[in-house]
């Protein structure tokens, strides 16, 4: 005689002939609630300092809103006109399309050069590193600051060098461009060197040693092998470098005031000098923030596309 025993950790369910046994969901609104109350923080950062100031200047384009008259009521579209009437409109942004191709050649030049130089170097990475990283530590304001007192023609420390060769480092258009060029390349070539070298070390080092064996020298090998499997890298940093570029405000507002003769005013701070210098409106400002707004969305999606299309060549 023999008995089947039923083990206790495995007990039998009890089901109707004929018919399936059912599954009880489990409940997922606890966990839910859980991942919106871990969201509602960046999702209360966004529509405070993103969708609601997005929409107030919308409001702005779109009224007569003097700075310290408020709003006196709509009158689309009368600040657009106006804001593209701006005698420095045009200068501006020639000049900030002037500085946006120069910064970006420089920054993704050097960049992908710094981050090959630290991927190659063995002995001196960790210093490498460390030395092209610390400028990204300083905050743009604070280094324009110092690059202020390094460039002063009186208190500078090249300030007795400079009047021996009759040369301002902000005396004349050019010179201001290209010192404030330099700040910038200073500031932000490390920042860029790391989002090349998180690339490079992305590519697996079997491509490399395929290429190696084929005979293939270091030009063919970056040019066949680095650049091509790098596009997703060089794609988002153009498109973080350019937008960057267009939006820029503090380091020519600190080191050049616009000047000399306001040819570096940015169209960043044509918005600032139209909203609280002067003209004091803020419904033009508003307009000239649109206009920017607008434009950026048009750069970006078309710089988005390229890099697509390249990559599926």
């Amino acid at each position: 005689m023999s008995t089947t025993v039923t083990p206790a950790s495995a007990p039998v369910a009890a089901t109707r002939p004929g018919r399936a046994p059912t599954r009880r969901r489990p409940r997922r609104s606890g966990s839910a609630l859980t991942g919106w109350l871990f969201a509602l923080p960046t999702a209360l950062f966004v529509v405070l300092l993103f969708l609601v100031p997005l929409v107030l200047v919308f409001q702005m384009a779109a009224s007569d809103w003097p700075l310290l008259g408020g709003n006196q009521g709509i009158n689309f579209p009368e600040n657009f006109p106006e804001a593209l009437d701006n005698r420095f409109f045009i200068d501006s942004v020639i000049f900030t399309l002037k500085y946006t191709v120069l910064a970006t050649v420089l920054l993704i030049g050097l960049g992908l050069g710094l981050a090959l130089l630290v991927q190659e170097s063995s002995r001196w990475k960790g210093f490498l590193r460390t030395a092209f990283l610390v400028p990204s530590a300083l905050g743009l304001a604070s280094a324009s600051l110092l690059f202020y007192v390094l460039y002063s023609p009186i208190a500078g420390p090249f300030a007795e060098l400079t009047k021996s060769w009759g040369f301002t480092f902000l005396g004349t258009p050019d010179a201001a461009l290209w010192s404030t060029l330099f700040l910038i390349v200073w500031r932000f070539a490390g920042f860029y060197m790391l989002l090349m070298l998180v690339g490079l070390q992305g590519i697996p080092e079997e491509v490399y040693e395929a290429a190696r064996i084929d005979g293939g020298s270091r030009w063919q090998i970056f040019r066949d092998i680095t650049v091509p499997l790098l596009k997703p890298t060089l794609a988002l940093t153009t498109v973080m470098c350019v937008t960057g570029s267009l939006l820029a405000f503090e380091q020519f507002y600190i080191l050049t005031k616009g000047g000399p003769d306001n040819s570096t005013i940015t169209v960043v701070q044509l918005i600032y000098n139209v909203a609280f210098q002067g003209p004091n409106n803020l419904g033009v400002a508003g307009a000239l923030s649109v206009i920017v707004l607008a434009a950026l969305v048009i750069i970006n999606i078309v710089q988005i596309r390229a890099f697509s299309k390249k990559a599926e060549d």
